[in-house]
């Protein structure tokens, strides 16, 4: 993904200063570092189990087979990169908040999650008997949608972050960096693991409830700073 965080400061800080731990001052929330990057990782893992469970349930619907991987692959791609150009432009405007629409797009994901293998059910109803094309076009746009709002998350974070460390190459190569990490743990605990021992169901669960954690930390973050301004 290509984000496009808003240019960094260029205030002057004391050479011999120590990097904040925080992420925030007068204009954003005051989040420790620490938390800012567990946040991503936990979003990072939970996307990582959305893509194993849901093709998953759709090779029960329709077989394992080169189509139901494509659909899958190529629409956590597509929405990763739409995703990405909405959240630059959201991030672009300094009147909307960062952190708010983060933690909106988590929320977001986590209910679509919620209902996901459901919707999965619908769809395979809906194309039962239908053409190759038909089948795909409804399934691809299904998954596109949370696949955008998690493609979101990156820009928006990024742009936060640059805000208050004053340093994008840092800002970028961290957050990518934890949010790959809880991927790539989640590709391995989900297969050996989540879905081994506890099933689709509760593996899921557990990934709707990491998003919904995810964007309540943020609010309660963004919440807390509203607080001492007002104070």
């Amino acid at each position: 993904m290509s984000p496009s965080p808003s240019a960094p400061s260029t205030e002057p800080t004391s050479p011999g200063a120590a990097p904040s731990l925080y992420v925030g001052g007068s204009s954003g929330a005051a989040l420790p570092l620490p938390v800012l990057y567990g946040v991503f990782l936990v979003s990072g893992f939970a996307a990582l189990v959305y893509q194993v469970v849901w093709q998953r349930a759709l090779f029960a619907l329709y077989g394992v087979d080169i189509a139901s991987t494509t659909t899958v692959v190529s629409a956590f791609m597509l929405g990763l990169g739409v995703g990405s150009w909405i959240g630059g432009q959201l991030a672009a405007n300094p009147k909307r908040s960062a952190l708010l629409w983060f933690a909106a797009f988590e929320i977001g994901i986590g209910l679509f999650g919620w209902r996901s293998l459901h919707l999965i059910d619908v769809v395979g109803d809906m194309t039962a008997g239908a053409s190759g094309p038909a089948t795909f076009a409804l399934t691809f746009g299904l998954v596109v949608i949370p696949t955008s709002m998690m493609g979101a998350t990156l820009p928006l974070l990024v742009s936060h972050a640059v805000k208050h460390l004053n340093n994008v190459g840092k800002s970028v190569g961290m957050l990518y960096f934890v949010n790959t990490l809880g991927s790539a743990v989640a590709a391995v605990l989900t297969a050996v693991v989540l879905l081994r021992d506890y099933g689709v169901h509760q593996t899921l669960s557990f990934a709707v409830k990491c998003n919904l954690a995810a964007g309540v930390v943020i609010l309660l973050a963004w919440g807390v700073n509203q607080l001492r301004r007002r104070a």
